[in-house]
């Protein structure tokens, strides 16, 4: 059975559950998930898990980056290019205006989910209710973000367009973002192009194209679009078991762990393999006196 995960480079005007459908399809995997929502009018890096994988997407770290290109003077239903234009206005918005502000926008900050979005409200999906015309007061979100960087700057006379590059938390919403920095500039701003360039430790120069995944199946080049389950979780401190806990471990059982280790926090997710270094799953560390207790939370025999 194949399980791992699968770098998929989205297209635009797919949405990532058509991607993970086209995916299901394709390889006739009944298990497969993705780690990270992008919008239809996105691109960029998607994540695909399959078979017991889906169970480690939780583990993934959250981080993301993207690259976006942000238009002022202009303002749309949604925030980014698929809505209907509200407001334009010509606006003298410039490369030194932006990099005066964009500084505001580092670190922890609140976001007001856009309409559009996926999140629940009383029972429905926002979504759902703005394609019905209503309008809900949506209550503000805190993300982070780490990096945000101009990468170019075009000073058109009436509606100057900034490519940008932003490194975030799960959660951000890059078109939130956008608006959000045309109101801190006095103007109108949407966003007209996004790019999300990696996901965690998956970059957008691994990633393979529908078209690019399918000739590598076709072919059965496993090594080239599948990625092991642990490549998801490299990030995650290792522990090794001998080959009692390792048992232990495989049929999902605690095991007892030596003291003298000060993981932080406490509970402390680890990677577990046994001694021969083979990937055994993921669990987390519990103190237990001066000892410490490792429960599995996915297990791969």
């Amino acid at each position: 059975m194949s399980e791992g995960f699968i770098n998929v480079l989205k297209p635009p005007g797919m949405t990532s559950h058509d991607v993970v459908a086209w995916v299901r399809r394709l390889l006739g995997v009944r298990r497969v998930g993705h780690a990270g929502t992008l919008d239809p009018p996105a691109a960029g890096v998607l994540v695909v898990a399959l078979g017991r994988a889906t169970r480690l997407v939780g583990f993934l770290p959250g981080v993301k980056t993207y690259r976006g290109e942000i238009t002022f003077g202009v303002g749309t239903t949604t925030l980014d290019g698929e809505g209907e234009v509200v407001r334009r206005a010509p606006c003298r918005v410039s490369q030194a205006d932006l990099e005066r502000v964009l500084p505001k926008f580092l670190g922890d900050i609140e976001q007001v989910p856009p309409m559009v979005s996926a999140v629940h409200f009383r029972g429905r999906r926002l979504y759902e209710l703005a394609r019905a015309g209503l309008n809900v007061e949506r209550p503000p979100r805190r993300v982070h973000i780490a990096r945000l960087k101009i990468l170019g700057f075009n000073p058109h006379p009436e509606h100057p367009r900034a490519l940008i590059e932003c490194e975030c938390s799960p959660g951000t919403y890059i078109r939130t973002l956008a608006a959000d920095i045309g109101r801190a500039l006095g103007t109108e701003a949407y966003l007209s192009f996004l790019l999300r360039t990696a996901s965690g430790p998956f970059e957008i120069g691994s990633s393979l194209t529908l078209e690019e995944l399918e000739e590598a199946v076709r072919f059965g080049d496993s090594q080239k679009w599948l990625s092991p389950p642990e490549a998801g979780v490299g990030h995650l401190p290792a522990l090794v078991l001998d080959r009692k806990g390792s048992r232990l471990f495989r049929h999902g059982n605690t095991v007892e762990v030596a003291g003298g280790m000060e993981p932080a926090p406490d509970p402390q997710y680890v990677l577990v393999r046994d001694d021969s270094l083979a990937f055994l799953g993921v669990g987390h560390l519990s103190r237990r006196g001066n000892d410490w207790i490792l429960q599995p939370d996915v297990v791969f025999s």
